[in-house]
């Protein structure tokens, strides 16, 4: 028998339109006023089925919006020293004005030492200690693009933050631990879960924001979330599901992420968002 979905959808893909028709237009008038085009540099290093899938459509999308894509394509083979190297002069290159390395690196490679090059006017992907630091503080800078995606969807659908408990289910550097931040800048009362965290279900039971960034499918049911809750899913595993049991949740929350179609968009938009508010910083363009 199937569950009844009692959840309102939270439409990813229609919020990351949204947005990415702005950016578009914010793109169109640098290009009118300098003559230069924003530039994404993307850096993959080896051939990984899926990140050349990820890099292929975040091309397609920088097209879409008006962003020049520039690829780098290195060997599986690749030491962090090489890699460094090629980070550093896309940092040092004028016409580059954004950079993203797309992850995970094969094991073989310090993925800090790597995310450590992109300057931070460049970290359109939010992943350097640089922009974690402006978004524990506070301090202007780039967001982590699933967060920064996250916290739009929360704001687009209107969901009050303000002494809510959230629980974020993961702590990885930049999805999880960045998530918290932005939940707290926002006046939530936050709570980290992991691997390690003793009886999971009874602390997610008490979350009114529920973010799942654990990497495990379906890891979360129904009847571990609390009845009316907003359950914002960033998991994409193999079968196309997400980190929680969709049928089960969206029986009792209020308002939820479908996988695919809800987190996934908005972490692309608000890498193109950022990489033209990149680019009108560095050529002196303001941006509406």
């Amino acid at each position: 028998m199937t569950t009844a979905q009692t959840a309102r959808l939270m439409d990813g893909t229609a919020v990351a339109r949204r947005i990415t028709e702005a950016t578009a237009a914010n793109a169109a008038k640098i290009t009118e006023a300098t003559g230069t085009t924003p530039c994404l540099a993307t850096v993959l290093v080896g051939e990984d089925p899926a990140s050349v899938t990820y890099v292929r459509m975040k091309q397609n999308r920088c097209a879409k919006a008006g962003i020049t894509s520039r690829h780098v394509a290195l060997p599986a083979e690749t030491t962090t020293e090489e890699l460094v190297a090629a980070i550093a002069a896309l940092s040092e290159d004028p016409e580059v004005h954004g950079i993203l390395l797309q992850h995970p690196v094969p094991h073989h490679i310090d993925e800090r030492a790597a995310f450590e090059a992109i300057a931070p006017a460049k970290d359109v992907d939010g992943v350097t200690m640089h922009s974690f630091a402006a978004m524990s503080f506070g301090e202007p800078g780039f967001v982590s693009c699933t967060p920064g995606g996250i916290m739009r969807l929360l704001a687009e659908y209107d969901v009050e933050l303000t002494g809510k408990r959230a629980v974020v289910v993961g702590r990885s550097a930049i999805l999880g631990k960045p998530a918290g931040m932005l939940l707290l800048a926002q006046d939530a009362t936050v709570t980290y879960c992991h691997s390690r965290t003793v009886d999971l279900p009874s602390i997610v039971r008490e979350a009114d924001v529920l973010v799942a960034a654990v990497g495990r499918a379906e890891f979360i049911k129904g009847e571990d979330i609390k009845p009316g809750a907003v359950v914002l899913d960033a998991g994409y595993n193999e079968g196309n599901v997400g980190d929680v049991h969709f049928e089960s949740a969206a029986a009792v929350a209020s308002l939820i992420t479908p996988v695919p179609g809800g987190v996934g968009p908005m972490t692309i938009a608000v890498l193109l968002e950022q990489t033209v508010q990149a680019a009108g910083a560095q050529l002196g363009v303001e941006l509406g």
